[in-house]
């Protein structure tokens, strides 16, 4: 294989890693005890919705996984499986996100999907869904995760109100629903 032992380098690699380990630590013990600030509030809401795990959250903001989901519990972030094999079925929706009524291009989040989605239109004949399921119907457009040469991507569904949560809660945190 042609690879030669080279100290040098190995020294190199493993003084790189101790060198991100202590900074990692520094950081940690320096916001520890600290409460939440505005921004990371902000930070940990948004990455969470489009898709970064807790542990990634947590990592990025040098503070403990407890730490991050307790943010997300108290603000009221709707909440999704670990993996993507879990993500089939329904899912509960914190009290803040609860709604009967939504309006055409209101962002909103699907507990069926474990995504936002945004309203397309309510559908045809309300009375029925009303009548049958209790709550009405809406056409939405469910966001997915796409390459980075696309802006948008994911599909049309049919969803229950009571399988869709408000995100405009979240505005007081500073965060654009839209852009989620």
């Amino acid at each position: 294989m042609n690879i030669t032992y080279n100290t040098t380098r190995l020294n190199s690699i493993i003084q790189d890693f101790q060198d991100k380990q202590n900074f990692r630590a520094k950081r940690k013990a320096q916001l520890k005890g600290k409460p939440a600030s505005s921004l990371e509030i902000k930070e940990a809401i948004t990455s969470y919705l489009q898709g970064d795990s807790v542990s990634e959250i947590s990592q990025s903001m040098y503070r403990s996984t407890g730490f991050v989901r307790a943010i997300l519990d108290r603000v009221g972030v709707p909440t999704r499986p670990a993996s993507v094999e879990e993500r089939k079925g329904y899912a509960f929706l914190p009290d803040e996100c609860v709604s009967d009524e939504f309006v055409k291009g209101e962002s909103v989040w699907s507990a069926f999907y474990h995504a936002p989605a945004t309203i397309i239109k309510e559908t045809a004949n309300p009375e029925y869904y009303v009548e049958k399921y209790g709550c009405k119907c809406y056409d939405v457009y469910i966001l997915e995760e796409t390459d980075a040469f696309l802006e948008t991507g994911g599909f049309h569904a049919a969803a229950l109100s009571c399988d869709l949560g408000k995100l405009s809660h979240l505005e007081e945190y500073g965060i654009n629903v839209e852009k989620i």
